[in-house]
């Protein structure tokens, strides 16, 4: 298996303001995110994928949304976890935000 240490691994710019770093295995993948256009007015669209997903606040805040739940305040060190075809989103609080996001199986639209 890889290793993989942070500096030699480029930033995918996804969006202004939206950079990510991925490694993965056959079954598992762990995606860095930072975020750095916040605060945010609103939220962003909610969505679903079929992957289960667990997620750690690593910096900033951060105000969760899942489907069928009341929208949860997260600071760094907090973490979050999403089923499978459940509806969730973020808003970011802050300036900044890092999530370091888990997806099983890989999410292979990232690739």
């Amino acid at each position: 298996m890889p290793v993989l240490k942070f500096d030699e691994v480029p930033y995918e710019m996804v969006r202004k303001g939206l950079e990510r770093k991925i490694i993965h295995t056959s079954n598992l993948m762990n995606v860095l995110i930072d975020f750095t256009d916040g605060p945010w007015e609103k939220p962003e669209p909610m969505h679903s994928h079929p992957h289960e997903q667990t997620s750690y606040v690593a910096e900033g805040k951060i105000l969760f949304f899942c489907e069928g739940e009341e929208p949860e305040e997260l600071k760094a060190g907090d973490m979050f976890a999403v089923p499978s075809g459940k509806k969730h989103t973020i808003q970011l609080l802050t300036k900044r935000a890092r999530l370091v996001d888990s997806f099983n199986p890989i999410r292979k639209d990232f690739l």
